[in-house]
């Protein structure tokens, strides 16, 4: 029976604990891979990551059903758990992987995620008839906004119109209010006394 000696004890353990640290440190493969938001030339690739994961970004590989070509996407310093996949082909099949990636490396293969790109609507919405359709909804608020000022403009004639018809009949006023003082004032007085005094006789 062999016997280890004693300064390779030390050589042992260490080893053991690399070990260790790299199992510990290993990622899994991401789990419930979906295609979302799928259109004819675009989609949307999630999943999930298993707790306790020390993730910090992942990989994707995109590639056409019986096709050798693949896309490889991969982003870094990030905690998404989403991609978006673009330029694709309507009516066509695809194969997607994703990987996690850690500070010692990318995981294992996710199980591979198959989809097909629907066909493109019969009759899409062009851009010149988006273009009119915004002409026209610009058009309409334009108008509103005509509208609206000239209903201010009118209201503030109003209110202006009013104030003058206002002042003239204040300032039509004020010459008979004054002829209405002199009158009183000259009533009251007496030819002796100006001032409106009363005479009185001499004993």
């Amino acid at each position: 029976m062999e016997t280890i000696s004693l300064p390779a004890v030390p050589l042992f353990i260490l080893s053991c604990f690399s070990v260790a640290q790299v199992l510990a440190d290993s990622l899994t493969a991401p789990v419930n891979v979906t295609i979302r938001e799928l259109k004819a030339n675009s989609g949307v690739v999630t999943w999930d990551i298993p707790e306790g994961d020390p993730v910090i970004g992942f990989a994707i590989t995109q590639q056409k059903k019986d096709v050798r070509m693949l896309r490889f996407i991969q982003e870094v310093n990030t905690t998404t758990r989403s991609c978006a996949l673009w330029d694709l082909e309507e009516e066509t099949d695809y194969i997607v992987h994703v990987q996690s990636i850690g500070t010692n490396g990318p995981s294992p293969l996710s199980q591979p995620l198959l989809f097909r790109t629907p066909a493109e609507a019969e009759t899409p919405t062009s851009k010149d008839e988006v273009t009119m359709e915004e002409v026209g909804q610009a058009n309409q608020l334009r108008a509103g906004e005509i509208i609206i000022i000239v209903v201010v403009l009118i209201m503030w004639a109003g209110v202006i119109a009013l104030f003058c018809r206002q002042y003239d009949i204040i300032k039509d006023n004020e010459p008979n209010n004054n002829k209405d003082k002199a009158k009183t004032s000259s009533e009251c007085s007496t030819p002796e006394h100006p001032s409106g005094g009363l005479l009185r006789s001499k004993v």
